[in-house]
């Protein structure tokens, strides 16, 4: 069996804009695994996490995850990130949908994922949104 940073790596490789795989993505949550994006207070669960991750991609197709260090402590794994992409597609916000800027984002988050018997039953994602947001031109005035 890989280990949890195996499996957390595997992970991130899935949700990448050009070898993106939803399914996969899905298929290495526990039946009750969730996402939940801290930034909105949104919590995903079954296909509906693959929706958010192709919905990020749809968005932003050439989205990178750089990780920047991994933390593993027992059955948790703690992940600090950069996300970066070009915003080349349709980017549903709680104000509206954000038409295309071509604009790029480089994002700080940190990932807090656990695991039970090799499969994620928990993902917290906090990203930093206000940075996207202000890189994006988003409310700026």
């Amino acid at each position: 069996m890989p280990s949890n940073e195996e499996i957390i790596r595997e992970l991130y490789a899935a949700s990448e804009g050009r070898g993106l795989d939803a399914e996969k993505f899905v298929s290495m949550f526990s039946d009750q695994g969730y996402m939940w994006d801290m930034a909105s207070g949104m919590k995903f669960r079954g296909q509906a996490i693959g929706g958010c991750i192709a919905g990020f991609a749809s968005a932003f197709p050439d989205v990178h995850r750089e990780l920047l260090s991994i933390y593993v402590a027992k059955n948790v794994v703690v992940v600090e990130l950069a996300t970066r992409g070009t915003h080349k597609g349709e980017l549903p916000l709680a104000s509206g949908t954000l038409a295309p800027t071509g604009k790029t984002i480089d994002v700080p988050s940190c990932d807090v994922f656990h695991l039970e018997n090799g499969k994620v039953i928990s993902f917290h994602c906090y990203n930093e949104a206000s940075v996207m947001q202000q890189q994006l031109g988003v409310g700026l005035g």
